[in-house]
């Protein structure tokens, strides 16, 4: 659910690529990003140990593939295993309160009680994507944008 791919085609070479990647820190949002080489693909992934505030955030992973004169780059970010218990206790919560919102409705039950699950489940959701937008997949989209224009340099 919270896990982005992005393909790319490139005329660039496989190692000018690391070469422009490796060890080299990527600052977003006064987080620093640093990447590294492991199994024969590159990492980006965030220096939060001073950070004092709660923030999900991203691993990257680079993989690059030569095929002729071309090389497909695959960048994937993932959250880490220790921010993904917030996000998915809450969208487990919000799913358990559509259900009991459909069901009693289906059943005939209380509808004022219905629409009251519906509404705060659905506050609570949009209020939570919007931040996740504004945060964790911001974070994604300025890491993808930083490989692309590693890309397109000459």
């Amino acid at each position: 659910m919270f896990t982005r791919t992005q393909k790319y085609q490139s005329s660039t070479p496989k190692e000018d690529l690391r070469n422009r990647l490796v060890g080299h820190h990527v600052k977003i949002h006064n987080m620093d990003f640093e990447v590294y080489e492991k199994e024969q693909s590159l990492r980006i992934i965030p220096h939060a140990e001073q950070e004092e505030g709660l923030k999900t955030l991203p691993i990257t992973k680079v993989e690059m593939k030569q095929e002729g004169d071309r090389m497909r780059v695959v960048v994937t970010s993932k959250m880490r295993r220790l921010d993904a218990g917030g996000p998915l206790l809450i969208v487990t919560f919000c799913t358990f309160m559509l259900i009991a919102a459909a069901i009693l409705i289906l059943v005939g039950g209380e509808i004022r009680i219905a629409f009251a699950l519906l509404a705060i489940a659905s506050s609570i959701l949009a209020v939570f994507f919007v931040r996740m937008q504004m945060g964790y997949f911001d974070y994604i989209r300025k890491i993808r944008s930083y490989i692309e224009s590693n890309l397109d340099a000459a």
